[in-house]
């Protein structure tokens, strides 16, 4: 069975949809049952096919028996093992911390937006499973139209904010689509290994130039690179929130992960960071990006939104250490896609639970929470200290991979970028923590009433099927930064070429 876990990651939540659809028309308590299912075979999928990879090396499952390149195959090496253990875990426990929302919200909906859910989660693990060029463009088209549709069934402005992502995600596939096909007229292949390797005899090619650029526009547009960011605070803000607990922790990262193979695997460092040379003005960009994410989400009044401008900081993070150039930087920029991910999922879920008893994310909403809900504000803290980059949390190993390959590189100007994102982020999430434990202010100015006692309003804690995987991936924010050490050794080194230094 083994054997075919880079099938059965794909194929299980795309069947689940069809499934799950009929059953949203004959029996609606079908519906969560069958897509936790789907997920939690791709879970457990992903996780003995990244144990195979650790063990054996580089495993190419060629689909229907067909070899490349006129054949799909998955190649599946360290570097999107990794990645679909996360987006897997992610998804699986997202699911089943959102039953409880979902019902609340789409009472009459279950099977369109579970169908929608595992659809997109196929999309995603189709995404970095993938071999061909071609073929990663179809399933980014499948991750991004059901995104389209959960990020639309959210009441107020989400039909809207849908429609500019789709907008701006129709352009961006455009322009991946239009590189890939420069690729193909000058390679006459769509399978990414063997395009890298006929294209070093191309490498002084203005085409492939082209190709690489308008490659490198499309996905920086999926993921939000500022400037190129205007549509995602809305369409995350907006979502409802079991779409944006999945949307917000995997759609910007997994379109990283896009750019980090397209510089390694199929472009080659070589050509990527020595021919093109331009990774100074990238870089430079990503400071950009940056400061601005920081500096935009300090003028926001809603929980759910500032964390939106977070994402759009972190994702600077990201693309400014693989374009370092160095090895610690990628490093940093490869640990920083699984921390990532991880900890949005945490602050995300923790907003889904408050959204979910307060019924809205204002900071007029937030006042006494942590006596009302003090095990979901307990994991927000996880979540946010690990966003500042606090040990021993995830997020402070990342962040030191980063601002040591900046050191490296010679590139003080994102490194003092991290320290003033990171210093925003502790200004950011400490007015979130005193609204919520100071606020409100009684009229008494903290005297109590005549015999001195104050009035604790009643606790009223989201149920526990929202609790217990809000604790899961509170835990794992720490586990993982505890292991950080074997995750670089023994996945994220072997995953880089030996090339980069």
């Amino acid at each position: 069975m083994s054997s075919q876990y880079p099938a059965l990651i794909v194929a299980v939540p795309l069947l689940a949809g069809l499934l799950v659809f009929i059953a949203g028309w004959v029996n609606k308590k079908w519906c969560f049952p069958i897509a936790v299912a789907a997920l939690g075979i791709s879970a457990y999928s992903s996780i003995g096919l990244l144990f195979r990879v650790i063990n054996e090396g580089v495993i190419v499952y060629k689909m229907g028996g067909w070899d490349p390149p006129m054949g799909i195959a998955y190649y599946v090496d360290h570097l999107n093992g990794l990645v679909l253990v996360v987006v897997s875990v992610v998804a699986f426990l997202n699911a089943i911390a959102s039953k409880r929302s979902i019902e609340d919200e789409f009472p009459d909906n279950i099977g369109a937006f579970y169908s929608l859910y595992v659809l997109m989660v196929t999309g995603l693990l189709g995404i970095v499973v993938t071999g061909d060029a071609f073929n990663l463009y179809v399933l980014l088209e499948i991750a991004a139209l059901t995104g389209y549709g959960l990020i639309a069934m959210g009441g107020g402005r989400g039909p809207l904010s849908a429609l500019n992502y789709l907008y701006m995600g129709t352009i961006g596939a455009c322009f991946y689509l239009l590189g890939i096909g420069y690729l193909y007229i000058m390679t006459g292949s769509l399978n990414m290994v063997d395009i890298a390797r006929i294209l070093p005899d191309l490498y002084q090619s203005k085409a492939v130039m082209a190709a690489f650029i308008i490659c490198m526009v499309g996905v920086w547009i999926k993921m939000a690179f500022f400037p190129l960011h205007a549509w995602l605070p809305n369409a995350y803000t907006y979502a409802p929130s079991a779409s944006s607990s999945l949307v917000a922790p995997l759609v910007t990262k997994v379109m990283i992960y896009v750019m980090i193979r397209l510089i390694l695997t199929v472009f080659t460092p070589e050509f990527s960071f020595n021919i093109l040379a331009v990774s100074q003005p990238i870089v430079w960009l990503a400071v950009i990006a940056i400061v601005m994410g920081a500096l935009l989400a300090l003028k926001e009044r809603n929980l759910k939104k500032m964390l939106t401008y977070i994402i759009v900081a972190e994702v600077g993070y990201m693309v400014g250490g693989a374009w370092l150039g160095n090895r610690v930087g990628m490093t940093g920029a490869i640990l920083h896609i699984v921390n990532d991910a991880l900890m949005t999922l945490c602050v995300f879920m923790a907003v889904g639970n408050i959204v979910y008893k307060v019924k809205g994310a204002d900071f007029e909403d937030l006042q006494g929470l942590f006596r009302k809900m003090p095990f979901t504000m307990g994991a927000f803290v996880v979540g946010a200290m690990s966003m500042i980059g606090v040990p021993p949390t995830c997020g402070f190993f990342s962040k030191w991979y980063l601002i040591s390959g900046a050191i490296q590189a010679g590139h003080y100007g994102f490194m003092v970028a991290l320290v003033f994102s990171s210093l925003v982020n502790v200004v950011l999430f400490f007015r979130i923590f005193e609204i919520c434990y100071y606020e409100p202010f009684s009229d008494d100015h903290g005297h109590g009433d005549e015999h001195g006692h104050h009035p604790e309003p009643a606790m009223d804690e989201a149920p526990v099927t929202m609790l217990v995987p809000l604790f899961v991936i509170a835990v794992i924010l720490v586990l993982v930064g505890l292991y950080t050490g074997d995750i670089v050794n023994q996945i994220i080194d072997v995953a880089i070429p030996k090339g980069l230094v």
